[in-house]
Formats: structure tokens, C-alpha cells, sequence
């Protein structure tokens, strides 16, 4: 029996590491969804490969659990911003939000950006002071920068009145008042029934929805997800779908899905409120209407903040083409990223005709680096340019993207920092030093200005310091900044390195391959210790002749090479280099990969 006061539709938003999906498992356990012997992971909701490995949501994940007879979906939002299209797209969805706030960091440059976008939405949002049983958690002055930042955000008095509790996602309790002993997740279930209200819409009313996040089955194709906005839908039922041109084709829907705890499960009906999978309609995409063919009406589109960088990806033409990977050609390349294109609208995917290469752009070197692993792992192989910002005209001046840069670093290496940024274009916002000697430094910063600059930063701060950035506007171009202040080690023939030539090189700089490894023409090896490119020959092997003298042969020890993840490889290259993608290897390498054609260009 569909019953709509009984539903609740909420979301969880936070800064990065605020521990929303530590927050969901506790929920999740204390809701009786899993067996007693069931074994059940760490960070449940977060199924993809690439999110266990980087310890990130990346794709927003829905769950439903049950309370007291009420039936609550959750959706778990990446934390990072260079995913914020995922949480744009799924507050329209939702009837609440549980702001989750680290009650020792208090609200960072995402928690501004995520609630900014639900006060305009006009939910009124529920906040949670996370990871309370911290030895420094200090939830009073958290709870008074969270109103200040409602404030600043210029919530109405009703946001302004919000809800909140403390909670440990990781222990598994929540509680009204600090004083309340700490035992399970109830008085946040108990928060969410009588915060939130119930969803809008109503079953008399003809079948309306909006897809808000698509997926793919083998067996029944695209799948359109989204809230039952009006009236009620079954199986086997005739819908409109209508495209964002207003085109309109009638379907049939093959199947409705819900969630229950991590399962999916099938439903013979679905009522307004509820957050359902539907599949059946072929060609549907993200911000697409599905309705009633007695009532036909066309929702208005989802807006997403636009891309701020692009890379341009090419076919791999580098003499090590086709070792490794099973898809080398441009035409499979450019078959993948349409697929990509029609289920991740926050990409950007432009194919010019009569060009070799593809521009995809996105929020950030993270956000085009999933893409790209995500790529690798499948068995494509390609190369990928230096990214470039995205430039806009406005009243015919160029605009160039701007971040707020959120740092925070030992006192001792703030100078350093301060400088770098300050010679990258940066103009300083706040410097504050707390009685920890820790430094939180602001800066508006143009994208081109954070490009390469988090591997500076990691090696300046001792691994110390925390940089976080967001977006922040389109700003007049601010002029040239520097590139990197080192030249490369650039192989001159192809082979396999030598330890002898590796031993004789590491005084030139910081190398990148190891003994044995193989090299071609025009690979970047290394980092040159000066400003220069520098050309070497590291497969040179030691001259032997055969009159040895004892001791003659010297013992050689190497200094560990320096390896590339893709997301420093992506800040490290020159608009002169490319990074050359495979299943097993990310490689360095010279656009150009003879040294005369180098000259030449």
C-alpha cells in the first residue's frame, strides 16, 4: 500500500572527507537491512572500483531504508568539487538535506558551495556536527560558523531555524544534546521523520518524472532514475518520453526498480514520492521527461554549472602503440566517449568533424582523471594533452575561470606558500593562525594558477599542509603565469635503460624509469636539475673490454625513480608533452618525437 506521508526523500551533502558515507553505513546497519552473518564493507555505498581505491564518492548512490514504519531514501553526494554536477542534479530530487559538518574542521569552501545550492533550491536543510568523539571536535564554534555561513548565504529566517544534532558516523551514534548518552543512530532517524517533510505531489494526478541520473542494464538497456513527481506508474504502462528538443516518442515500462539497503529491487507499482529506476525507455537522458500520453508536459531542463578545463584526446602514436591495449583506434576512442557523453552531463564532449582529436571538459584534473582510468582499465589506449582552462567571452573581454583556494599548512611554511601563490596570480582573502600553529590562508586563484601546483605544494609542506579548492566565478584574464621553473630528460634513441647510464644521469635531475625498462625516441625520462630540455641517451651500456683490474667495478645505487599517478602527470606536462595512456604504463613523451622536428616546430 503506497502510502506518501510515509516517505521521506533526502540527500547527505558535506565537504570531502566529512564522512558521509561513513554516516550512511552506520544507518544502514542500524536499520536491520543486512543479515546477522552477512559481511558487510567499510564505506558500503562506495561500489566502484575507483572510489574503494581513492577513498572518494565519486557517483551520487541511492539507498532506502525503514524506520518506524517510515520508508526514507537516501542519496549519497560525492564531497569533492570537481564532482558537484552529481549533487546539482540530485537536490532536485530530494525533499531535505542533511548537511553533515566536521565538528573540528567546521564548514570548508564544498560545504559552501553544496548549501548555497540547496538554499536556492529553498530546502531547508538538517545539520549534523560529524565525527563528535574527535579529541579536538569543538561542535560550539562549528555550530556558530554554520550559521554564520547560513547567514552569508542569505538563508530565509525558516532556513535560518534549522534542525541539527551530533553524531559519529564511524561510532554509530547520534544524539540532540551533548549530554545524551551515546548509543545508536535513533534520534537522527527520529530528526529525519519530523524534519523533512513529506514529498509533494499527488496520485490522483496524472504520471509525471524527470530523469536525474541514467544507468545501464545488459538486459533492458538505459535506465532513467528520478522521483515520482505526480500520479503513480505500473509495469507495462504507455509513457511520453520527451527530449530536451521537445521531441516526444511513446514507450513502454519494462520494469520499475526501488532500493532496499544495497539491493535493488523490482516493484510491480510506484507512486508519487517515490525514487524509482525505470527502464524500457531507449534513448532517455539526464534532465528528459517521462509522462502521461493523456497529460503531455515537458519539465524545464536541468542546469549545470558549466566545465572550467579541457584536454584534448588523440590516438597513442608513439612506437609502443598496441602493446597493451585492445581499443588503439579513433574511432573506438570516439565510440566511448559518446557513451560517456549520454550518461555524465557534467562532461563536456566536443568532436569537431575533420579533426584527430576530441576536447572532453570537466570540473577539474580529478573529474577528467576518473574518465580517463576509467578508460585504461577498459583497455583503451590513447594520449592526452596538457589541460587548458576554459575561457569565456563576456561583453568582448576574455574571462578566465577563478577558484577559492582553502588552505591550511604548519605556520612555519606559510611564507612559502603565500609567495608561490601570490606569484601565480593569487590575491589573498583571510590568514588566520590558530593557537595550534596552523595557518588557514584563502586566495582567489585563477585555474591556470593551481595547475601543477598541489605536487609544489605536497613537497613545500612536508606532506603537512590542505589544499581544497571550488570554483568560484568567470573574472577578467589576469595575465601570463610561469610554467614549470625545470626542463625534462628527454631519450634520444629507443631501447632498454641501463643501470650504468641510470647511475651516470640521477646528477642531472630526478628520473622517471628504472633499469631495464623500455624507452623510445622523444620519451620523457626525467627532470632536468636546470630549466633546459636535455637530451640523453639512457640505454648506454659500460664499454667492457677483456682485461679486468680488481675492484675496477664500481657499485652502483640508485636513487628511487620518481613515478606518476594520472592526476601528476596531468599537472606536470607542458603544452610541448603529452601523456601517453595505456592498461599498464602511463608514459611522458614529446609531442614531437624526433629532436630535429623538435627544433623545426
Amino acid at each position: 500500500m503506497h502510502q506518501k506521508e510515509k516517505i521521506r526523500n533526502i540527500a547527505i551533502i558535506a565537504h570531502i572527507d566529512h564522512g558521509k558515507t561513513t554516516l550512511l553505513d552506520a544507518l544502514l546497519k542500524q536499520s536491520d537491512i543486512f543479515r546477522d552473518n552477512q559481511f558487510v564493507p567499510e564505506r558500503v555505498m562506495d561500489s566502484y572500483d575507483q572510489e574503494k581505491e581513492r577513498g572518494i564518492t565519486i557517483f551520487a548512490k541511492h539507498t532506502t531504508v525503514h524506520f518506524n514504519e517510515y520508508k526514507i531514501n537516501i542519496i549519497d553526494t560525492p564531497g569533492h568539487a570537481d564532482f558537484s554536477g552529481e549533487v546539482e542534479r540530485i537536490l532536485g530530487m530530494v525533499d531535505s538535506v542533511l548537511l553533515l559538518v566536521d565538528a573540528q574542521d567546521g564548514p570548508m569552501p564544498q560545504t559552501r558551495f553544496v548549501l548555497s545550492k540547496s538554499l536556492k533550491m529553498g530546502l531547508c536543510p538538517i545539520v549534523v556536527l560529524n565525527k563528535i568523539d574527535r579529541p579536538h571536535a569543538d561542535p560550539d564554534r562549528v555550530l556558530n560558523e554554520t550559521f554564520d555561513l547560513f547567514t552569508e548565504l542569505g538563508a530565509s529566517d525558516q532556513q535560518l531555524d534549522f534542525r541539527y544534532c551530533y553524531a559519529s558516523g564511524l561510532a554509530g551514534f547520534a544524539m540532540n544534546h551533548l549530554t545524551d548518552p551515546k548509543n545508536d543512530m535513533r534520534p537522527l532517524f527520529e530528526l529525519i521523520i519530523s524534519a523533512v517533510p513529506e514529498p509533494t505531489g499527488s496520485l490522483d494526478q496524472p504520471f509525471l518524472m524527470q530523469a536525474m541520473t541514467i544507468s545501464y542494464d545488459d538486459y533492458v538497456g538505459r535506465q532513467a532514475c528520478g522521483r515520482i513527481l505526480e500520479g503513480s506508474v505500473k509495469k507495462g504502462q504507455q509513457v511520453i518520453h520527451i527530449n530536451e528538443t521537445g521531441q516526444q516518442s511513446k514507450c513502454s515500462v519494462v520494469r520499475i526498480e526501488g532500493h532496499l539497503g544495497i539491493q535493488k529491487v523490482e516493484m510491480a507499482e510506484a507512486g508519487a514520492g517515490d525514487i524509482v529506476i525505470i527502464s524500457g525507455i531507449p534513448e532517455v537522458t539526464i534532465g528528459d521527461t517521462l509522462c502521461d500520453p493523456n497529460n503531455i508536459l515537458q519539465l524545464p531542463p536541468i542546469k549545470i554549472d558549466e566545465p572550467t578545463v579541457s584536454v584534448d584526446i588523440t590516438v597513442n602514436n608513439s612506437p609502443f602503440v598496441g602493446r597493451s591495449g585492445k581499443h588503439v583506434t579513433m574511432n573506438k576512442i570516439r565510440a566511448r566517449l559518446e557513451r560517456e557523453k549520454k550518461a555524465n552531463i557534467s562532461l563536456r564532449i566536443d568532436d569537431m568533424p575533420g579533426e584527430d582529436k576530441i576536447t572532453v571538459a570537466g570540473r577539474g584534473e580529478l573529474h577528467l582523471s576518473v574518465l580517463i582510468e576509467a578508460m585504461r582499465r577498459e583497455g583503451y589506449e590513447f594520449s592526452v594533452s596538457k589541460p587548458r582552462v576554459v575561457m569565456k567571452q563576456i561583453n568582448g573581454e576574455q574571462h578566465e575561470p577563478i577558484e577559492r583556494v582553502h588552505i591550511e599548512v604548519p605556520e612555519e611554511y606559510s611564507g612559502t606558500v603565500i609567495q608561490e601563490l601570490s606569484c601565480r596570480r593569487g590575491e589573498m582573502q583571510l590568514l588566520d593562525t590558530d593557537e595550534n600553529g596552523i595557518t588557514s590562508i584563502e586566495f582567489l586563484l585563477p585555474t591556470r594558477g593551481l595547475m601543477g601546483y598541489r605536487n609544489e605544494f605536497l613537497t613545500v609542506t612536508r606532506g603537512l599542509g590542505i589544499l581544497t579548492s571550488i570554483f568560484e566565478n568567470f573574472s577578467p584574464f589576469k595575465g601570463p603565469i610561469a610554467g614549470r621553473s625545470r626542463g625534462v630528460l628527454v631519450s634520444n634513441c629507443a631501447g632498454k635503460t641501463s643501470g650504468y647510464a641510470c647511475f651516470n644521469l640521477q646528477d642531472r635531475g630526478v628520473l622517471f624509469v628504472t633499469p631495464s625498462d623500455d624507452v623510445y625516441e622523444g620519451m620523457v625520462v626525467g627532470e632536468n636539475s636546470r630549466d633546459n630540455d636535455l637530451v640523453v641517451n639512457v640505454t648506454k651500456g659500460k664499454q667492457l673490454t677483456n682485461v679486468r683490474a680488481a675492484g675496477s667495478d664500481e657499485n652502483i645505487i640508485l636513487i628511487p625513480a620518481r613515478r606518476f599517478s594520472l592526476e601528476q602527470a596531468i599537472d606536470y606536462i607542458q603544452d610541448d608533452e603529452l601523456i601517453e595512456v595505456t592498461p599498464d604504463k602511463i608514459r611522458l613523451r614529446k609531442r614531437y618525437l624526433l629532436e630535429n622536428e623538435r627544433k623545426r616546430k
